[in-house]
């Protein structure tokens, strides 16, 4: 009988009582090594068979001593902090002494001269190294607006850095600590995991450096609205404010994945965080250290998805691919015969699944790299031979295009509004929006209608590229639009060129 049960003298008060304990001691982990007898065999085997399942539960302790050392945190020196896009701000008094004399005197050294801030302060991000001469991985968001980065290791350590590039599209940055050492490191996964597959997360939450969160793998290929390359991972493990820029490692210690963004309404965790893939993690990291930006092929096609009526009225059986709105003169697209009404349903030999996804690969490949795309025309599939270009600038060439009606300062292509737009006829239509122009940034979608422009009513594209043009001639820093969206007509302002 167990010492557990002599306080009680009735049976089955004794019986009930050890059960409980049981119950609890199989919670915890510890029934192996407790000191209970059964005179019950069914019960006894019960237990064990509670005992093995929780034995089953994968332990994360030997992940987590092997990678730990090379998960860093990030902390940022903000010129205005206003302008920060980072997620976790100090002001710079209240920072540790060590890091606040560090930051005082690099600043001391480093074009003080121009320092008239009207705040300063810290951003605190995520990072680790992946390579052991130093090279740190973290989110571009984390490091963007900075003007000093330091790296903060799991033994204290606080260690200059700077930064080696940055890729806003993917929201990746590639730093290198100044001082030369022998860094701990961990590699990035090839293997794309699995849904159900258990993850690690390692960070610096709200400042808590060295924080482990464990959870699965809730989804792949995520678009979140973040940017035209959007394919994140989906994970449960916690993820709050100051894990930007850490990784999330699978059972082997290898990084699957870079965390990025949450979803909240409350600020916090409720099980929704988003990681940069390995392998997008693995190419930008590359492109960065070799060069300092990522250079991106360019198809020069708009396109759109193709929806289920869509492929019911072209005869196809999935509705698959994209939909080829028009090919811009004097592309790789245009040259190599794309025209409108295509649907690209191949991309060197691989399913396109749809615009997104086209945009994706596209993005992948280098400027110059011969790719053959697959079309379906009138009911037949073609084959094309494409020789990329570069992709110059942020902007999408076909939405800024004058001849359309492109107003550059926006990232859209417009059109006189009709009554059936709901702006009584009055108004210029957005027709194409630039996913990374300065409206995309603002939310603004293809229907919306400008109204005005610097105050004064427009009824045609021409009338709202001049009112830009005019306020830049004042030398106005911005202008200022009233635009009709589906909540509502609402005034926004977008900055203007510097002459």
């Amino acid at each position: 009988m167990s010492d557990l049960a002599e306080p009680f003298p009735n049976r089955r008060r004794r019986r009930l009582f050890a059960s409980v304990a049981a119950l609890a001691l199989v919670a915890s982990g510890t029934v192996g090594g407790a000191m209970i007898a059964y005179t019950n065999p069914a019960r006894a085997a019960a237990v064990v068979t509670s005992d093995l399942q929780a034995q089953a539960v994968p332990s994360f302790s030997p992940v987590v001593e092997r990678v730990k050392p090379a998960v860093v945190s990030v902390r940022v020196l903000i010129e205005n902090m206003s302008d920060s896009g980072s997620e976790v701000s100090h002001e710079l008094d209240k920072l540790p002494p060590q890091l606040k004399e560090l930051f005082k005197r690099l600043e001391k050294n480093g074009g003080a001269q121009q320092r008239q801030p009207p705040r300063q302060g810290m951003a605190q991000g995520s990072g680790f190294f992946v390579s052991a001469d130093g090279y740190v991985v973290t989110n571009n968001h984390v490091v963007e607006h900075g003007k000093v980065v330091t790296v903060t290791t799991e033994d204290g350590k606080v260690l200059e850095a700077k930064v080696i590039g940055t890729d806003p599209k993917t929201d990746l940055a590639l730093l290198k600590v100044l001082a030369p050492g022998d860094y701990p490191y961990v590699s990035l996964a090839r293997d794309t995991p699995k849904v159900g597959d258990w993850v690690v997360a390692i960070g610096n939450p709200f400042g808590l450096g060295g924080t482990v969160t464990s959870g699965i793998v809730s989804a792949r290929g995520r678009d979140i609205g973040n940017g035209p390359y959007d394919d994140f991972l989906q994970i449960d493990a916690p993820i709050n404010k100051g894990n930007s820029g850490g990784p999330t490692f699978n059972l082997k210690g290898e990084v699957v994945g870079v965390n990025t963004a949450i979803y909240s309404p409350s600020g916090g965790s409720v099980g929704l965080a988003f990681a940069i893939p390995a392998d997008t993690v693995s190419t930008v990291v590359a492109a960065l250290q070799q060069g300092g930006a990522v250079q991106r092929g360019y198809l020069g096609v708009q396109i759109q998805p193709v929806t289920r009526d869509i492929a019911d009225s072209l005869g196809l059986d999935d509705a698959s691919g994209a939909l080829v709105d028009g090919a811009l003169p004097g592309t790789p697209a245009a040259d190599a015969g794309v025209k409108s009404g295509d649907v690209i349903t191949k991309l060197n030999g691989q399913p396109v699944k749809d615009d997104r996804d086209l945009t994706r690969r596209v993005g992948a490949l280098k400027p110059g790299d011969k790719a053959e795309i697959a079309v379906l025309r009138s009911g037949k599939e073609l084959a094309l031979n494409v020789a990329l270009a570069p992709l110059k600038t942020e902007k999408v060439a076909e939405t800024v295009e004058e001849p359309h009606g492109g107003a550059s300062v926006l990232g859209v292509l417009l059109a006189p509004a009709k009554p059936s737009h709901g702006a009584a006829g009055q108004g210029v239509m957005i027709t194409r929006v630039d996913p990374n122009g300065p409206a995309a940034s603002k939310g603004l979608s293809k229907g919306d209608v400008i109204l005005e422009v610097a105050g004064r009513s427009v009824t045609q594209p021409a009338e709202v590229k001049a009112g830009i043009a005019s306020a830049a001639q004042d030398g106005k820093k911005a202008v200022l639009l009233k635009i009709k969206t589906a909540q509502g007509a609402l005034f926004m302002a977008f900055p203007l060129p510097k002459a």
